[in-house]
């Protein structure tokens, strides 16, 4: 899964990490201290860069494969999908509900059928703005200082330093 072959989301192992990580997000989402909610995000993420705040709630697959980076702050409702590492920089700020899909399927039928999953890392690099309601498809690069405009769907990779909208997401302009 983590190489990003094909794999059974289905697997038993698979599924008792997933419990964990609900059962952590529980927790998380309930909690109303920051200092509380912050060691479970400790517990829960594979990385948590000092100054980071991450505003609940927050959902994810796994948890572990997600690391943000120094001073970066993601706002309600993220939704992060962390089958293949999720790698957020330093000094980036996520609007409200922006999705960050990993998981993709097989486009065999036949494959799907049978319940193969598969995922593509995404990053995003330091300095970036995520709009709030974007979605980035699995195995996108956000580059460093770029902005992503609301309700964007990224589904190839957006070089640094430029102003990117729409659906799909293209380049509008250099910053």
């Amino acid at each position: 899964m983590l190489a990003g072959e094909l794999y059974r989301a289905d697997d038993q192992e698979l599924s008792a990490e997933r419990e964990r990580c609900q059962a952590l997000l529980r927790t998380l989402n309930a909690e109303v201290d920051e200092q509380a909610r912050s060691a479970v995000l400790r517990q829960l993420l594979g990385r948590v860069g000092p100054g980071t705040t991450i505003l609940p709630p927050l959902a994810c697959d796994y948890g572990y494969n997600i690391e943000v980076g120094a001073q970066s702050f993601i706002n309600y409702g993220a939704i992060i999908l962390d089958v293949v590492p999720v790698v957020i920089g330093d000094h980036v700020q996520i609007g409200t509900a922006v999705q960050i899909l990993t998981a993709d399927h097989p486009r065999d039928a036949g494959l799907r059928r049978g319940g193969a999953e598969c995922g593509s890392r995404v990053a995003i690099e330091d300095n970036v703005w995520l709009a709030s309601g974007a979605i980035l498809c699995p195995g996108v690069t956000i580059g460093a200082n770029s902005i992503v405009g609301a309700g964007s769907v990224v589904t190839r990779d957006v070089p640094p330093d430029v102003v990117a909208a729409g659906n799909p997401c293209r380049v509008i302009r250099a910053l």
